[in-house]
């Protein structure tokens, strides 16, 4: 039984069937000279390549061209694959190491054009001495060439790998950061191990942003490769640099809009939980007070409703001292006086804008002023009663 066909190539289509077995004895003796030859015009040809052959470096490449040439001095007259699986995974082999070493697949190709120049020369040189015909030289010549691109072929799917297992590996760090930081995992040194293996520049101050777990899908991709994501039951939370200027934040802004999130406050990297924790208390108090707009809920803007229901049973106990003068007052009047109050208090008695607020005559001000008085007494005279009614009344109760 005869070896399997190369995939994606009938025998007819395998230039070397067609190469007189012969080649094989009379080119083997060569392969320790060409392949010198071909190192030497590689290192001449591509320069990222001109460095000494040392090292894992110098190994991986001097065993992909004993391979290749090797494996191609036995092809003349057959109907083998170019390729064996074992010899697959040298060529995929040197093209993960162009992932580590940081270059793009052109080095490697170019190598490999260089190298099946070279080994053309130097096997056609050979093959005229021994008297071949023409022919012969061309069917050697399209397997060379056939036999290049299968290594490129496999070369590329190698580096493509590497980079997806790489690219997987970086979002499972990233994640990983994320989970650190946002659960005050904040060890210095930890974090720093982790961002470096995770190839995260750490930033000075961060603000983190939560939004539902349905609303993940490209968020990645939208905030930029300085982002990092992570999930949380019913949520997805992201740890972003805090912007620097006003462009920075409609950046940020446009980025999250129509995503339900709610960005928390600036806070040094190592505070990044306490961010998650303000936005996460906003998230609720927005839930409470209904549906917001498409854009993002910025939680600098909204520091006086933390602070007021932040504590909620505190504020209440408070208005319950404050507003007890208001608990004998029919319900509609209590409401009426409430509300005069808190426009009282926000306008500093200024009848017309109290009037204008409350769509009332200015004398139904006056009379409303002169029940408040009535109902509270001197206690209205003092500056931190006034703040506190204005905190409660502010907080919603009436």
């Amino acid at each position: 039984m005869g070896a399997p066909e190369q995939p994606g190539r009938t025998d007819r289509e395998l230039p070397w069937t067609a190469l007189p077995p012969a080649l094989t004895p009379l080119l083997v003796p060569h392969l320790p000279a060409v392949t010198e030859e071909l190192l030497d015009a590689v290192r001449h040809d591509v320069p990222v390549y001109a460095r000494p052959l040392e090292g894992l470096f110098g190994d991986s490449i001097r065993q992909g061209v004993e391979v290749a040439l090797t494996r191609f001095l036995h092809l003349p007259g057959t109907v083998r694959p170019a390729l064996q699986q074992e010899d697959r995974r040298v060529y995929e082999g040197l093209g993960r190491g162009e992932v580590r070493e940081g270059r793009p697949m052109d080095a490697l190709f170019a190598a490999y054009r260089s190298g099946a120049r070279t080994t053309l020369r130097s096997l056609s040189r050979v093959a005229m001495d021994a008297g071949f015909e023409a022919s012969v030289l061309i069917g050697l010549a399209e397997s060379v060439f056939a036999y290049i691109e299968e290594l490129s072929a496999a070369s590329a799917e190698g580096y493509a790998l590497e980079q997806s297992e790489r690219a997987g590996e970086r979002d499972r760090l990233l994640d990983a950061l994320a989970d650190m930081l946002v659960r005050g995992h904040v060890v210095e040194d930890s974090v720093r191990s982790a961002a470096a293996a995770a190839g995260w520049p750490v930033p000075e101050r961060v603000v983190v942003v939560t939004l539902a777990a349905d609303r993940r899908v490209g968020l990645r991709s939208r905030l930029g490769e300085r982002a990092l994501l992570t999930s949380r039951p019913g949520d997805v939370v992201a740890v972003v640099p805090e912007p620097s200027s006003a462009s920075g934040r409609q950046d940020l802004e446009r980025a999250l809009t129509g995503r339900s999130a709610v960005i928390g406050p600036g806070r040094p990297w190592y505070a990044a939980a306490d961010s998650l924790r303000l936005a996460a208390l906003t998230r609720d108090l927005m839930r409470r007070e209904g549906p917001a707009g498409e854009g993002p809920v910025w939680v600098s803007e909204h520091l006086v409703q933390l602070v007021l229901h932040g504590e909620r049973s505190v504020v209440e106990d408070l208005a319950a001292q404050r507003l007890a003068p208001l608990d004998e007052l029919r319900p509609g009047q209590r409401e009426r006086l409430g509300a005069t109050l808190l426009s009282w208090l926000a306008h500093q008695g200024q009848r017309a804008a109290m009037a204008a607020e409350l769509g009332i005559h200015e004398q139904t001000v006056g009379y409303r002023v002169n029940q408040l008085r009535e109902v509270f007494g001197e206690v209205l005279n003092d500056p931190q009663t006034r703040f506190e009614l204005e905190l409660v009344l502010r907080a919603g109760f009436r």
